[in-house]
């Protein structure tokens, strides 16, 4: 078994845009840049840049059908104030049309490195 890094932001900051970690950008609900490669993925972030006002929430989207249907949201994590350890999300089966999203909800815009690792 071998795991890879095929999704990184490095110090990207974070505001109250909700941001796409796999495509690095700006999430777009049902957007036509999906990750459609599929496998078994996990999240984790740094979040010790957090100070004791802030609140980030993390979100994973996928669609339930290869073709047609609408791409939703699965899970959802609320990251309050000072962070002394990374998060880690669950592992996941994911494949139709999927993403992780950072999003800040209170406090300030900060600078998060968070990476998607892959079981191959």
């Amino acid at each position: 078994m071998a795991i890879t890094e095929p999704f990184e932001i490095d110090g990207v900051t974070i505001g109250v845009t909700e941001w796409a970690i796999t495509q690095n950008e700006a999430f777009t609900i049902n957007s036509t840049t999906l990750e459609t490669t599929a496998g078994v993925y996990q999240l984790w972030v740094d979040a010790s840049v957090m100070a004791k006002a802030d609140q980030f929430r993390i979100k994973g989207y996928e669609k339930v059908e290869a073709t047609g249907g609408l791409q939703r949201r699965f899970a959802s994590w609320d990251l309050l104030g000072v962070q002394t350890e990374v998060f880690v999300t669950p592992t996941f089966i994911l494949m139709n049309g999927w993403t992780f999203t950072l999003q800040k909800i209170a406090g300030t815009d900060r600078a998060f490195d968070a990476v998607i690792r892959k079981v191959a």
